[in-house]
């Protein structure tokens, strides 16, 4: 069976070729670009198109490769961003970025519109300037209601799978983090739309992830030189397939490293009380229990804008000439908050982390490595600070980290989360989430049944490697005056 995986994150997509023989699955990169957002008049855009055409140049490689005997079709990507659809399928706006700051510049009034314990208590969604909700309520306040009528609302794996297959749907985990979600009722939440003059309307129908959502239609398959293939609803936010995909161990915490760091764990039902708003813990869907309970971090966005900032001044470093520059600075030299405002948008991140600690030390790190080892130590301590609320909220006492995506691939990342937690760490799959979103298609298939069986089929597909703690008692030291001295 043929299986193929689109996985778009926010600096690149690939996408994938699974081949699974009942036993074991192969997997091999058919397609991989770069993208990125772009800045036009103080606003930030994802270049749909560009997206579509990559789409589309990944499924011709599919075509060719298997004969055209595609078996099966998924697509994820990143949440909340979207574009609304005229009723003959014109894209009436531009897709906004999630880093697009015309939210965070209305979130004092938006706040005011339905304060943020009373927004959490109804979806247990974080609060956050990059939700879909603050999006449409942003949209909203600059008056641009007169777009909504008779337009559908289409996130980005949901408008791509429209122009596969003419079909309009909101797949289900994406509605989950959008902040209008209501979890006891499993639909839109009425008053947070009312409140938020947001038409109930625009949205398509929600489907579950698992399901079969229909075939490629005719006119798309002409532009491909396809037969034709079916396109199934996976769990369409990409850290929900990565955590899919993750080990299912006992009391395991799973930190799904790529642009963003997704820390978490899976329980079997939504936990929204009081402590969870405190701390932003939010609540995410995902197939029948295995509903996510995590914290965004800021993730490896950090080192690709420091490695972006070299690109431009002629220096091109590899992921893997970093990690080894950042093996020989200091250790413990500069630590930041990995989350602070400051370094959310894009450009000059290298000096807005030097900025950032001649504030706090006087003194600032220069070398490559210096910057390296500031950004995995300081992240690997945001980890830990994280995981430890959930324990609290969850009542789980954590035993194992699963470290997946891309971001595990970092020995330098693995070995200081393995440190600073006390505990082993086991690194992979680095594909996670193209392995998640296959293990949903063999199910929405009937191939398989639960994803007990997808992650067992994964285990015995593909290798992991582990870490142990070493200086466990010096990072204890270090994150104990990290915590004092930045989150408390």
């Amino acid at each position: 069976m043929n299986i193929i995986a689109f996985d778009i994150g926010g600096s690149g997509g690939k996408m994938f070729l699974g081949r699974f023989t009942g036993s074991s699955i192969a997997l091999r990169t058919l397609h991989r670009f770069e993208h990125a957002a772009v800045s036009i008049n103080n606003g930030l855009y994802w270049d749909v198109i560009k997206i579509y055409q990559e789409l589309c140049k990944g499924l011709k490689k599919a075509v060719e490769e298997t004969g055209d005997q595609i078996d099966s079709f998924g697509i994820d990507s990143f949440c909340n961003d979207f574009t609304l659809v005229s009723p003959e399928g014109s894209l009436v706006t531009q897709m906004h970025s999630y880093r697009d700051e015309r939210t965070t510049r209305h979130l004092e009034e938006l706040y005011r519109i339905m304060p943020e314990k009373e927004l959490y208590q109804a979806t247990g969604n974080q609060n956050a300037p990059f939700n879909c909700l603050m999006q449409l309520g942003t949209m909203v306040l600059q008056n641009q209601t007169p777009l909504f009528p008779n337009n559908t609302l289409l996130f980005l794996p949901d408008l791509l799978l429209y122009c596969m297959t003419g079909i309009r749907k909101t797949e289900f985990t994406l509605a989950s983090v959008s902040q209008m979600f209501d979890f006891s009722t499993n639909d839109w939440n009425p008053e947070i739309l009312e409140k938020f003059s947001i038409p109930r309307d625009i949205f398509a129908p929600i489907a579950s992830p698992g399901t079969l959502l229909g075939k490629t239609a005719g006119t798309f398959n002409q532009e491909l030189g396809t037969a034709g293939f079916p396109a199934a609803t996976v769990c369409e936010h990409d850290t929900s397939s990565a955590f899919l995909a993750s080990s299912g161990l006992p009391n395991s915490a799973i930190i799904s490293c790529g642009t963003w760091a997704i820390v978490g764990t899976e329980i079997s039902a939504p936990i929204i009380n009081d402590y969870g708003f405190k701390y932003n813990i939010a609540n995410e869907g995902s197939v029948k229990n295995h509903h996510r309970i995590l914290k965004n971090v800021m993730g490896t966005w950090l080192l690709q804008e420091i490695r972006a900032e070299y690109r431009l001044q002629g220096t091109e470093y590899t992921y893997a000439e970093m990690e080894t520059a950042a093996l020989s600075a200091s250790p413990f030299a500069y630590l930041i908050d990995v989350d602070e405002e400051i370094f959310y948008s894009p450009g000059q991140m290298i000096e807005k982390i030097q900025q950032y600690c001649k504030r706090r030390y006087g003194s600032a790190p220069s070398a490559p490595g210096e910057l390296v080892r500031c950004v995995n130590e300081s992240l690997a301590m945001k980890y830990r600070w994280n995981i430890e609320k959930i324990a609290t909220l969850t009542g789980i006492e954590f035993e194992i980290v699963n470290m997946i995506g891309g971001g595990s691939q970092s020995s330098l990342m693995c070995q200081f989360t393995a440190n600073v937690m006390n505990l082993p760490v086991i690194s992979g799959p680095a594909e996670a989430t193209a392995l998640g979103n296959m293990i949903v298609q063999l199910m929405a298939h009937k191939k398989i049944d639960t994803i007990a069986q997808g992650r067992k089929l994964i285990s015995d597909s593909f290798a992991v490697k582990n870490y142990s703690p070493i200086d466990a008692q010096e990072w204890e030291k270090q994150y104990l005056a990290f915590k004092n001295s930045f989150l408390l």
